[in-house]
């Protein structure tokens, strides 16, 4: 019984382990550092900065059942007063590994550790596990190294190495420059073969130590009809506009925002890139930015994508154009109002004061929602280090799941003071539904896991697990 009771305490442990991290990455994909090239998991170095062991080890031949083995330690890593070579383990495995296998074994909580899945590894990646932990702390340094594995032949350490490029500041990036290799870039970029978040990050980077003639190869992917060629389409387009200038405005005008044919994928890859370069590009003026993004009050129905960006940089020029917006909305741009009244909200103008009183009685309930579910609006220059999630875009009453990452000043592709774009307007924040529905469901399985512990019908239910895990 006593056996019984102290399995049955580790299997609610890793339950309530397992929702603590996805709470964790839930809060995390709010404070991830970039927008455009989206972090696929926790790195190594940030697994192993968590963790009390980390060791190479082997499986121990004969010992694997249908859910465990026992390992053999080679070699620690880290964590050398809790375990030493030679020292067995058994730890969860499903499967059969090759004789010669090494794994990848990190634990946590001493003296009693528990341990993770064993990740296999072979050739250079003990070689690369290990100078993990020897990394300088100083960031640029510690890039440097990734650098040389971004698409490696080993899936694990090329995957590994963009997780790393995909956690950094924009600005850390740009101070690698030097060690950049544009003609590799201008190859992957190229490469159709390649998944649209690592194009993003090359696209960042091209944009960095790309050459203006460049913009060439660029111009071509973007009129392609191929969407192969343009994937990543927001860190292109930003990119693009980078090596060429101003001038490159005119064609993203032409394909994305004056084209009503033009996809809504892609017509907000362009808003993305445009919110990049009138924050903190560098290359464009932010009153070439806004003519551009004004185009989009010429489509009613996308018109709330770029209302709290007039806002934020205090374009006052359209409170005319956007309350008669308001008023000929219909079915297909209802949507509209509340950033409608966010903006006139926002504006220190008194002509916006009155016109948000008669739009209060055409709509109250529009007017209802913007007051009750947004904060007062401030406008600012829409600067900002504060990410926000890359996978949620809110503009007013209706939520879009976007294919193309939200952006956020001062990150890795920093498409775009995104972040500060809406948050002063509430139409962009860190989605608090989204966290509070993760929490939620950690707190039901916990008390699910506790009533099966505790009721009659959950002991049979467990001994049944058991016995079958035995």
């Amino acid at each position: 019984m006593d056996t019984i009771a102290a399995r049955l305490r580790i299997d609610i442990l890793t339950i309530c382990i397992v929702l603590g991290l996805a709470t964790a990455g839930a809060v995390r994909t709010v404070e991830a550092a970039c927008p455009f090239c989206n972090a696929v998991s926790q790195t190594l170095r940030q697994e192993m900065a968590s963790t009390d062991v980390v060791a190479i080890a082997r499986i121990v031949p004969g010992t694997e059942t249908e859910s465990t083995a026992t390992f053999e330690i080679e070699k620690v890593i880290q964590g050398e007063g809790l375990i030493k070579p030679g020292q067995t383990v058994i730890v969860n495995y499903y499967g059969k590994a090759k004789p010669d296998q090494h794994f990848l074994l990190m634990g946590v909580d001493p003296p009693k550790l528990l341990w993770s899945s064993p990740l296999p590894v072979a050739g250079e990646a003990l070689e690369y596990i290990e100078s993990i932990t020897k990394l300088p702390d100083d960031p640029i340094r510690r890039l440097e190294f990734y650098l040389g594995y971004l698409e490696h032949p080993d899936s694990m350490l090329a995957r590994d190495a963009y997780d790393e490029f995909a956690s950094a500041p924009y600005g850390d990036l740009k101070q690698l420059k030097p060690k950049m290799n544009r003609q590799r870039l201008l190859q992957w970029i190229q490469d159709t073969s390649l998944p649209a978040d690592r194009k993003r990050l090359y696209f960042v980077m091209l944009g960095i130590c790309g050459q203006p003639e460049d913009a060439e190869l660029l111009e071509s992917m973007l009129r392609s009809d191929d969407p192969d060629k343009r994937a990543g389409l927001d860190a292109l387009i930003a990119c693009y506009i980078t090596l060429k200038g101003e001038s490159a405005l005119d064609l993203i005008d032409e394909l994305f925002l004056k084209n009503t044919q033009s996809r809504y994928a892609d017509t907000y890859a362009a808003i993305m890139a445009l919110r990049f370069h009138g924050t903190e590009g560098g290359v464009v003026s932010k009153e070439r930015v806004l003519k551009s993004m004004r185009l989009l009050l010429d489509r009613p129905e996308l018109a709330d994508l770029v209302i709290p960006d007039l806002a934020r940089w205090e374009d006052w020029s359209q409170i005319d154009r956007l309350v008669e917006l308001f008023k000929s909305a219909d079915e297909k741009s209802s949507w509209v109002r509340v950033p409608v009244i966010n903006y006139l909200r926002a504006c220190p103008l008194p002509e916006a004061e009155s016109a948000l009183e008669e739009l209060k009685k055409l709509d109250p309930a529009a007017y209802k929602r913007a007051t009750s579910y947004f904060p007062v609006p401030k406008a600012g220059d829409g600067t900002s280090t504060q990410p926000v999630d890359r996978i949620r875009h809110i503009a007013s009453d209706r939520v879009i799941v976007s294919s193309q990452p939200l952006a956020v000043g001062g990150s890795v592709s920093s498409a775009a003071g995104t972040a500060a774009a809406a948050a002063p307007l509430g139409q962009i924040g860190p989605n608090r539904w989204f966290v509070t529905s993760v929490v939620g469901m950690a707190a039901v399985t916990v008390w699910l896991a506790m009533w099966l512990a505790i009721s009659g019908a959950g002991k049979g239910l467990i001994y049944t697990l058991l016995a079958s895990r035995s």
